[in-house]
């Protein structure tokens, strides 16, 4: 397993373990939502592109 499996692994424990917190899913149904939040966390991840700009700045140079 690389690092970014690892990471998108762990990202997608920590999403599944808050919305069990909030009630959203619960433990008997966890292996239901699991693999696809793993699955969107990870394309997400992997996907190919520039990421969006957080600079403020740049934007403004531009116009």
């Amino acid at each position: 397993m690389d690092q970014i499996q690892k990471q998108a692994l762990q990202v997608a424990k920590e999403i599944v373990v808050k919305f069990i917190e909030v009630g959203r899913i619960s433990p008997s149904n966890f292996s239901e939502y699991f693999e696809p939040i793993y699955d969107d966390v990870y394309r997400t991840v992997t996907k190919t592109g520039p990421a969006p700009s957080t600079d403020k700045d740049a934007s403004v140079e531009s116009e």
